[in-house]
């Protein structure tokens, strides 16, 4: 646990780069490169769970326990890291250096959180996942930043409703940290599409209390198995 703790201590600093003078690239890089720093210390604190992945033909099956939840993440992490290289891969016709450079840094982002939990989890982990985004028209600037919204906004309401679900409190804060940059994303994400807006912070995402949005597995699951080929199946992960 003190291992576990001290990558935690390395990846709150995240938040503290928000209150610096840095353009909005180089928060963004900081952030990403700071919790890339804890990888190899989270990997080594972290206790191996129940998790019985056997996959049913055709299907992955995320686990149980607290590691079912971190393959949660580590499932939407690919996701995510495989939309934003696919952006950066074949961008969209009048990409401006800015929204280039946001992008980018966000895909490094996620690709240092896809290979975190890859690495955290070690034997636990599911395999890669094989994306599908056939219904994105990634040649359109508007289809590519209202996905990429999308995305974000499904991410962190996932691990918002994740939350409740995980058992050891160091995993509860690690994810709390992470999302934090997801949100971060979002933002910098809803800038790009609406800047000078509160558009960052719609009723769509921000309820009447001032909450963002939280959404179960199932329903996170749901919404995002269109954009896979591999089929997931979270049959196993705790409700409760």
């Amino acid at each position: 646990m003190e291992k576990l703790q001290a990558s935690l201590s390395v990846v709150e600093r995240t938040a503290e780069v928000m209150q610096s003078s840095d353009s909005r690239r180089n928060f963004l890089r900081r952030a990403g490169l700071t919790t890339a720093a804890g990888v190899a210390i989270f990997a080594v604190g972290c206790k191996k769970d129940s998790n019985p992945i056997s996959p049913a033909t055709g299907t992955v099956d995320l686990g149980s326990g607290d590691v079912g939840i971190l393959n949660y993440a580590y499932a939407l992490e690919q996701l995510e890291a495989a939309f934003y290289i696919q952006v950066l891969t074949t961008p969209y016709a009048g990409i401006s250096a800015t929204e280039t450079a946001v992008l980018t840094d966000i895909r490094d982002h996620e690709i240092i959180h896809r290979d975190f939990f890859k690495a955290a989890l070690g034997t636990n982990a599911i395999g890669g996942l094989e994306p599908d985004f056939s219904q994105i028209d990634f040649t359109s600037r508007d289809k590519v930043l209202g996905a990429a919204k999308l995305f974000e906004d499904t991410g962190i309401a996932a691990y918002n409703g994740a939350g409740t679900l995980i058992k050891d409190v160091g995993y509860l804060l690690l994810a709390g940290k992470i999302v934090s940059v997801e949100a971060r994303h979002a933002a910098g994400i809803a800038d790009l599409i609406k800047p000078l807006t509160s558009f960052f912070a719609g009723d769509d995402i921000i309820n009447a209390n001032g909450l963002d949005a939280s959404k179960t597995p199932s329903e996170i699951l749901a919404a995002v198995q269109p954009y896979l080929k591999t089929k997931i199946s979270g049959a196993n992960l705790p409700t409760a």
